[in-house]
C-alpha cells in the first residue's frame, strides 16, 4: 500500500479540529473565569497597555506588508521606453525655456 490511508487526516486538518474542540469545549462561564484570572494576574491598568502594544505590533506588521507589496509592484512594472523618456525631457526643456 502506497501513500496514507484515506481515513487519516492531514496535520492542518487536525490542528483545525483541535482549535474547534478547544473553543467548543470551553463554555461561557469558563471563559469568564479565565478572564478574571488574567485580570488578577495583570491588573486592570496593565491590560490596556498590553492591548495597545499588541495593536501597535499588528499595525507595524501591516505597514511592513504594504511596503513589501509596493516594492514588488514597482519592481514588476515595465520600464518606460527610451523614446518616451526623450519626449519627457524635451517637454520639460520647453517648459523651462518659457
Amino acid at each position: 500500500m502506497k501513500g496514507t490511508p484515506p481515513n487519516i487526516n492531514t496535520t492542518s486538518e487536525i490542528q483545525i479540529m483541535n482549535t474547534l474542540l478547544i473553543t467548543c469545549l470551553i463554555a461561557g462561564y469558563q471563559w469568564l473565569i479565565i478572564l478574571l484570572v488574567v485580570l488578577l494576574l495583570f491588573g486592570g491598568k496593565k491590560i490596556p497597555e498590553l492591548m495597545r502594544g499588541m495593536g501597535k505590533g499588528v499595525r507595524a506588521f501591516k505597514e511592513g506588508m504594504n511596503e513589501v507589496d509596493e516594492t514588488l509592484n514597482e519592481a514588476t512594472k515595465p520600464a518606460p521606453k527610451a523614446a518616451e523618456k526623450k519626449e519627457e525631457v524635451t517637454i520639460k526643456e520647453e517648459k523651462a525655456e518659457k
